[in-house]
């Protein structure tokens, strides 16, 4: 009986505490599990990174959006419309290349979600002295090996996880990446002239580091099709990347002037050289005590230095323009110009 009642005791106090806890009321719900992940953010059946909500928005609210950079939308259009070509004409085959997103992105979170195996290619952009990332995902690899050694159509290539790309395989993906690194320079050709140079390829993510984790980045999906194969691929481009174009990417269409009218220029230029504007003819300058200009009277001469052949300025708002000789046409006295006054620096702050 002694050794039942430390239990007997546990029973009855547990039963206590559950009594004393408050039972939920009629008008209370609570969040299921989907609910919650929407209120967090987190959406596990989906990888689309441009719907947002909760405190994940809240998370990556410092990320630029590419939005703010209507440019740089119609120069990947264009190289979805080159890359369509120029594969075509790589693998003798019927390629179709779609654009899937355009999104922001940290740099490390990038990193962390690489579907492995995968080839990542990082070039250099040399005019803009600065780094991008190509990631060639496993399907995309082994299709267009399978294109490109003559595999028939219809059969799915054969794939053998575990083990490395071979010298073969990585051969071929960099010849693919090398046809789209040329399609790049002629898409961002009427924009800016930027050479894009394959630099080298890894495997691991680690070893393709060309920002810092917490740097911005834009994300370009793309998907290329062969009728029943093909893949991802994508184009990852630090903002700092773009820094040095970025002007060139707020242009809302190709070739934009900001704040530039050919009309109203001209209707300024007119109507500027038709102003009219005072002139101060300057015969000579004097420093006198102000004791003595107090005491100046009516009839007293001020004697100035200037002589009838010395040359007179000329100023317009206390800025000296002109210098010349002074005479008279008529009733009216004049200044004959000899000279222009070169403008300083000091003199243009004025």
């Amino acid at each position: 009986m002694s050794e039942d009642a430390p239990t007997q005791d546990a029973a009855v106090e547990t039963t206590e505490a559950v009594a004393a806890a408050p039972a939920p009321s009629a008008g209370e719900r609570i969040l299921n599990q989907e609910e919650i992940d929407s209120l967090l953010g987190f959406d596990v059946n989906s990888d689309e990174l441009s719907d947002k909500s909760g405190v994940r928005a809240i998370i990556n609210s410092a990320l630029v959006s590419y939005e703010r950079l209507p440019m740089l939308e119609i120069v990947f259009d264009r190289l979805v419309r080159l890359m369509t070509t120029s594969l075509r004409n790589f693998t003798s085959d019927n390629v179709e290349v779609s654009l899937d997103s355009i999104t922001s992105i940290r740099f490390g979170d990038y990193l962390n979600s690489i579907p492995l195996p995968a080839i990542l290619a990082v070039f250099r952009a040399e005019q803009l002295d600065n780094y991008g990332l190509f990631t060639v995902d496993s399907n995309l690899i082994y299709s267009i090996v399978d294109v490109l050694l003559g595999g028939r159509r219809g059969s799915s290539a054969m794939r053998i996880e575990g083990r490395p790309y071979t010298t073969i395989e990585r051969t071929l993906v960099q010849r693919m990446i090398e046809v789209i690194l040329g399609d790049m320079c002629q898409a961002f050709e009427p924009l800016a002239p930027v050479n894009f140079a394959l630099d080298r390829l890894e495997t691991n993510p680690r070893f393709a580091a060309i920002a810092r984790p917490a740097n911005a980045a834009i994300l370009v999906k793309l998907r290329i099709d062969m009728e029943d194969r093909g893949g991802r691929t994508e184009l990852l481009l630090p903002y700092a990347t773009l820094e040095p174009i970025r002007k060139l990417l707020l242009q809302q269409f190709m070739g934009e002037k900001f704040g530039r009218d050919s009309i109203w220029e001209s209707h300024l230029a007119t109507e500027l050289w038709s102003t009219t504007v005072d002139i101060e003819a300057i015969l000579d300058e004097q420093v006198m005590p102000l004791n003595r200009i107090m005491h100046l009277k009516v009839g007293e001469t001020v004697m100035l230095n200037a002589t009838p052949d010395s040359k007179i300025e000329l100023r317009c708002r206390g800025v000296p323009l002109l210098k010349g000789r002074m005479g008279r046409v008529g009733s009216s006295v004049a200044i004959k110009v000899d000279e222009a006054i070169e403008r300083t620096d000091a003199s243009r702050a004025l």
